[in-house]
């Protein structure tokens, strides 16, 4: 006999239905666009001989007579394949895998169109990272043009990194009459152990380790084909997927170049053209995914010590579908959602640890289990969730799945709702007289989550980089790197500053970092409120600093202020960067326009608007065309 389903956390249910009031108007809009859209149908049924001999003219003649006949499903693959990022790198033979699984249904699959994939890991503390947020709404647009010949009875997205799965999701989002299935292609196998990594990275800090030593620890921490292994935006994006029911049970975490990695990609074909309406099990995005599924993944995000860039990315994401999310959504189901996972910087695992230690389905089961996840969404697999409690096995070749562990097998990684390694998901907002941020603590000790300290202020990370090697910044302090926001410069990540002030608590200094940039999915040790909005170039108080003010950041009761006299404050002009050198060089002229149209980071940092909620604001004559 089934056991029962668990009732709803009371928190969770109760921000669901508050995100659910909230975007109401919005999310009708929405669907009635793209019911409207599904109305229409595929257009290769109504193109002319011209337009469809265009359509595939360069296929093979199998799937070119499948094709005339308008009677089978055919998959749309959108790819961020390349091949020197490591990630995506494996991506190279999911294609022709893709065609080969269709044909054998009787389907086809063709190729609809490649979006670039940047990572962070190469442009860290350089140039072409200041086009890294930009880049998700590029792969958006990309993904768009790529699907915009209306062949398509579904689409296989494929991608891992930062921003590109949240740009593939924020596309699906605006195709989403059409079935959606998400493809990873895993992690690398684990190599230096993060906890040496990390130590050479801050001896080379501190210039006890040469640049050859920290290269060859780099280089055996980063060593194959693969996501990184750290617990960082890649992996998190991955976690969010299945979490929203957009993977295969237990797809997530298969290393690359394995016959079971083969074999979930095949079957995500498979169920993929069974979801499509020529299949039988009509599956649309939009009618997958609401704000249950939303809920869901920061749900997963905060149980797991997941990336901070979600902050921005699952608003942005949430946008797309018709849903209002905000930071005090994930205040509150932070309060309330236990940290289960330490891995990487969080702890000292990696991810092919977790998956070891039970995973995907052990996490669902825990989180089900207590009533944290909603259970009852629809999922590119089913009508719920029960099978994300399986694994996924291979038995003679044929891929099956089996309920996985009940109890984790190692809980110095992951452990269960009864012992988690904290109460809560560690992901709070600040807020005070110099803005709203957030800040992740999940890897920041107690006695380090309250910092009073003057400011040093800088405007470029590398003066950060500077003043720590002339001894400026041995003492406590607040290290604030402002004019870092999306409009600013494209908000890039500041993690190089990571090592540096590590260096600083570790001598015993009280240091924090304020800054209005991002930190990334890497945040660590050192207390980091992020994401401060309005950014300094936007109006915001972090432009009114000066040198010395005290500062308090305390983590534990969410503020953030400046201890400087009212009267002083409401009357301190706010400084005015000089911004010219961060706008050329490496293609940052091309987004000129990104950074003139971002919204603030509260709103997700993206350049495309509110959306739905911007028709209606238009259609109730609260905003015009020419303030947009």
């Amino acid at each position: 006999m089934a056991s029962p389903t668990p009732a709803l956390n009371a928190t969770v249910a109760d921000v669901t239905r508050r995100i659910r009031e909230r975007s109401a108007e919005r999310r009708a809009l929405y669907e009635a666009r793209m019911a409207d859209q599904h109305r229409r149908g595929v257009h290769r049924g109504e193109l002319s001989c011209g337009n469809l001999a265009h359509g595939f003219a360069a296929c093979g003649l199998e799937d070119k007579n499948a094709l005339k006949l308008m009677n089978s499903a055919n998959l749309g693959i959108i790819s961020a394949y390349n091949d020197m990022l490591s990630a995506h790198q494996p991506l190279a033979t999911f294609p022709e895998t893709i065609k080969a699984a269709a044909r054998a249904m009787g389907s086809t699959a063709q190729f609809a169109g490649g979006v670039p994939a940047m990572c962070d890991g190469v442009t860290q503390g350089q140039p072409g990272m200041e086009l890294s947020l930009f880049s998700r709404d590029v792969i958006a647009m990309a993904t768009a043009v790529g699907l915009s010949h209306n062949m398509f009875d579904a689409a296989l997205y494929l991608g891992v990194c930062d921003k590109i799965v949240p740009g593939l999701f924020i596309a699906a989002a605006r195709f989403g009459h059409l079935p959606a299935m998400f493809v990873p292609a895993g992690p690398m196998p684990s190599g230096l152990p993060n906890k040496e990594k990390a130590r050479i990275r801050q001896l080379f800090a501190e210039g006890k380790a040469s640049r050859e030593e920290l290269l060859e620890a780099e280089s055996q921490s980063y060593h194959s084909p693969g996501t990184c292994t750290f617990y960082g935006t890649a992996n998190s994006n991955q976690l969010m997927m299945e979490m929203m029911g957009l993977h295969l049970p237990g797809t997530s975490f298969v290393n690359p170049g394995t016959e079971m990695r083969e074999a979930l990609t095949r079957f995500a074909t498979e169920q993929a053209i069974r979801n499509t309406e020529p299949g039988g099990d009509y599956r649309p995005f939009y009618k997958q995914i609401d704000e249950r599924a939303i809920v869901n993944a920061i749900v997963g995000l905060l149980a797991s010590g997941g990336s901070t860039n979600h902050t921005l990315h699952l608003v942005a994401m949430a946008a797309a579908a018709g849903i209002t999310l905000t930071w005090e959504d994930f205040t509150d189901l932070s309060a309330v959602t236990p940290s289960l996972m330490r891995v990487y910087p969080n702890g000292q695992a990696d991810i092919n640890h977790f998956q070891a230690a039970g995973g995907m389905s052990l996490l669902f089961r825990e989180l089900l289990a207590a009533g944290l996840l909603h259970g009852d969404i629809p999922t590119v697999f089913g009508t719920d969730l029960t099978a994300y409690t399986r694994e996924p096995f291979l038995e003679e070749g044929k891929l099956t799945w089996r309920e996985g562990p009940e109890r984790s097998l190692d809980e110095e990684v992951l452990r269960g709702v009864a012992t988690p390694f904290a109460p809560t998901g560690g992901l709070t907002v600040v807020d005070g007289n110099l803005g709203r941020g957030v800040i992740k603590v999940s890897a920041v000790a107690e006695e380090h989550r309250v910092v009073e300290a003057p400011v040093k202020l800088f405007e470029d990370q590398n003066e950060l980089k500077a003043a720590f090697e002339a001894g400026e910044l041995d003492r406590d302090v607040i290290a604030v790197v402002r004019f870092q926001g999306p409009k600013a410069n494209g908000m890039p990540e500041l993690h190089k500053l990571t090592p540096y002030l590590g260096v600083l608590q570790d001598r015993g200094h009280k240091v924090a970092l304020v800054t209005d940039g991002r930190m990334s999915g890497a945040s660590g040790k050192v207390p980091a409120a992020i994401h401060i909005s309005p950014e300094a170039l936007d109006g915001g108080p972090l432009a009114k600093l000066r040198d010395g003010d005290i500062v308090r950041l305390d983590a534990n009761a969410g503020t953030l202020q400046a201890k400087v006299d009212a009267h002083t404050w409401a009357d301190r002009e706010k400084r005015v960067a000089e911004l010219d050198h961060y706008h050329v060089g490496l293609g940052r002229e091309l987004f000129a326009g990104f950074r003139h149209l971002a919204m603030r980071g509260e709103e997700g940092a993206g350049v495309f608007g509110g959306f739905e909620a911007d028709d209606l604001a238009r259609q109730a004559g609260q905003i015009h065309d020419e303030d947009a």
